[in-house]
């Protein structure tokens, strides 16, 4: 049986506030959608993933911030010291670094990625 012909019997409820009400009838009614099926839509989309180690991964998103940090920092001396020979070698470095930090995924796609250096 198509999944759109389901006898639906069971419900679901939650609490929102009148202008999330509002707004989520108003893009259901955008898409020609009830409420609930937009919902429901929307719910298909979502990715969920498992922390395996809670510890582990907030060390990493730790490390992360610091990185963040430290590239403020850099870029903040470059754009002080623009004329500077130095400048160009540390504007070098950032680039190089944002290159890296564009090919992270985040969450990472499989549980494997999470979990293979924690045995």
């Amino acid at each position: 049986m198509a999944e759109g012909k389901l006898l639906r019997t069971d419900w679901v409820k939650i609490r929102v506030t009148p202008l999330e009400k509002v707004e989520w009838e108003a893009k259901a009614h955008a898409a020609g959608l009830s409420l609930s099926s937009l919902i429901r839509e929307s719910l298909k989309r979502v990715r969920v993933w498992k922390v395996k180690d809670r510890k582990l991964e907030r060390e990493r998103t730790i490390q992360i911030a610091r990185i963040g940090n430290n590239l403020n920092q850099l870029a903040r001396w470059a754009n002080t010291y623009k004329g500077s020979l130095d400048t160009v070698k540390i504007i070098t470095y950032l680039n190089e670094i944002r290159e890296e930090l564009r090919q992270l995924k985040y969450p990472p796609k499989k549980q494997e990625d999470l979990t293979e250096n924690d045995g």
